[in-house]
């Protein structure tokens, strides 16, 4: 085999039993995501693959373990322990430029499976790096689920919940809200509670937490959720005298027993639903960020007019006077503003996606799919789906500078002005003025933001139809918003529909969504106590 074993030490405490082995295993980074292999694959043989989602500490990693140990057909008797995830101590320790392991256990087929499995870790929600991170997870899931050589269905979602959970706190709404709002509705009958840190009795708080959160998942026969018990300590030092800790192996073998059958009854589901959920999402994120910044351009200019207008009337009375009268106005550009990107590993690298026809950011931050434009998300049909005119994929630079709005004081003289005045005059061969230039523009710029709107609302609606849950944290504060220049607009129908949308939200959803804001709040704050002007 391509592994090894190394004994894994217990700082003072003699080793065993269990004694306790790491597997070194063949490990590599893939783009943004790392994979960890053990044993070689075989194509003629079945493959299941299940994906695990938690809070931070659920124990996760330690239920990955026990499914490699019981895929290797290790029994109790045989008094050793492997583990496949590094010890959390140390990888925390150490910059990791991956945010989701994909685990392969391959070669043990007819131990106790007659399939190798597929294991997808992705890092606790609500950890201590913030709901950005969370974000990020999301980002790393849609690349692995849409590049090539990524993973194209899966047999079950796992959400892990420590068996302590009693109480729907905030923070475990919007943990929740999180795991649901990634997934398209046909994966709604593959998720599963794997309930960790368990002594086998029911996890009726559990359960209840479940039902309160209006989880989408797998139910049984008596319609509640399917679980499955898992005891954490198959690795802990054995005490002759004490029995629980065979118990606490034999609970965790029976369950694993119980989820092995529910995977093999379970076919696998396809992902493209869900790619296309997470691809929605972006699209509608890069649509309304978009309209954000054209209702900032729109806002700009209309001083920019007020600014000239006040100036005309100024120059009126002074040119008489003062053939060299000069006025000082706002004047709006578009500058290229550099931005952090990420290593460029392989076939992906974080960067901007821009237009440089309608200079425009089309896809920040965030894109990491590919070296070049056309590859990235928000293309389609070798178009973006995003910048102003809907421009050629090759009208579009990938790099680590974003375009941003600007404005700058400039004097202008009456000649100046004449200048431009004639300027316009020749370029648009009608007699317009500078006032009349920027009228138009600002014309332009209202049927653009409605175009922009109205795109905005198709990607809603779309996710609505295909999404596990369309009306996420994550959602809210866009239908929000959509409905706010709706009711400017005055398109009563989209309002009504949107307005009916958000009152579908549960009360979960808002607790999710105010979490998500203080979080996001307590964030800033924190950044803003590092620098000395705080003080």
């Amino acid at each position: 085999p391509n592994w090894k074993l190394v004994p894994q030490k217990r700082g003072l405490k003699p080793e065993g039993p269990p004694a306790v082995y790491q597997l070194r295993a063949k490990k590599q980074n893939i783009g943004t995501l790392t994979k960890v292999t053990v044993g070689e694959k075989n194509l003629y043989k079945t493959n299941k693959t299940i994906l695990l989602v938690s809070e931070t500490g659920a124990g996760k990693s330690t239920l990955i373990n026990a499914l490699l140990n019981y895929t290797m057909g290790v029994k109790w008797e045989d008094k050793v322990w492997f583990e496949i995830v590094e010890d959390e101590r140390r990888s925390q320790s150490e910059s990791q430029t991956s945010d989701v392991i994909v685990y392969e256990i391959f070669g043990f087929e007819g131990k106790t499976l007659p399939y190798s499995l597929t294991i997808i870790d992705t890092p606790g929600y609500g950890g201590t790096k913030g709901i950005e991170r969370d974000v990020i997870i999301s980002q790393r899931l849609f690349d692995l689920f849409s590049s090539d050589d990524g993973v194209h269905e899966i047999s079950a979602v796992g959400l892990v919940v420590k068996a302590s959970v009693n109480r729907l706190s905030q923070r475990l709404m919007y943990i929740y809200d999180s795991v649901m709002s990634l997934f398209g509705k046909n994966m709604e009958k593959k998720i599963v509670a794997m309930i960790t840190h368990s002594d086998g009795s029911r996890p009726k708080d559990v359960l209840l937490t479940l039902e309160a959160a209006n989880i989408k998942c797998a139910k049984n026969e008596k319609n509640q959720p399917v679980y499955f018990l898992f005891d954490n300590q198959q690795h802990e030092e054995r005490l002759e005298e004490k029995t629980f800790f065979k118990h606490s192996w034999e609970l965790t073998q029976k369950n694993i027993n119980h989820f092995t059958d529910f995977l093999e009854k379970s076919s696998p589901q396809t992902l493209m639903t869900t790619v296309e959920v997470l691809k929605e999402r972006i699209r509608l994120t890069a649509c309304i960020q978009n309209l954000q910044e054209r209702i900032k351009l729109a806002e700009l200019k209309q001083t920019q007019i007020r600014q000239i207008q006040e100036a005309l009337k100024k120059l009126e009375a002074e040119m008489k006077r003062n053939e060299r009268f000069t006025v000082e106005v706002h004047e709006v550009y578009k500058a290229k503003e550099p931005i952090d990107g990420g290593l460029r590993l392989f076939l992906f690298y974080e960067a901007a996606v821009c237009c440089t026809v309608c200079e425009e950011n089309c896809h920040y931050p965030g894109c990491t799919m590919g070296w070049i434009p056309e590859h990235c998300e928000v293309m389609k049909g070798g178009r973006c789906t995003v910048c102003s005119r809907k421009c050629l994929a090759s009208d579009h630079v990938k790099e680590k500078w974003r375009y941003v709005i600007k404005t700058r004081r400039v004097m202008k003289t009456n000649e100046e002005m004449k200048k431009q005045y004639e300027k316009n005059k020749m370029e648009s061969k009608k007699m317009l003025s500078l006032l009349e230039s920027l009228g138009m523009e600002m014309n332009q710029l209202i049927v653009e933001k409605s175009k922009f709107l109205d795109e905005s609302y198709q990607h809603v609606i779309r996710l609505e139809q295909i999404a596990l849950k369309a009306d996420s944290a994550s959602t809210i504060v866009h239908l929000d918003f959509l409905s706010e220049k709706m009711k400017e607009k005055r398109d009563t129908e989209k309002v009504q529909k949107l307005e009916e949308m958000r009152s579908r939200v549960d009360e979960g959803t808002r607790e999710a969504y105010w979490y998500k804001l203080a979080e996001r709040s307590s964030a800033i704050k924190n950044i803003g106590r590092s620098f000395p002007w705080h003080k």
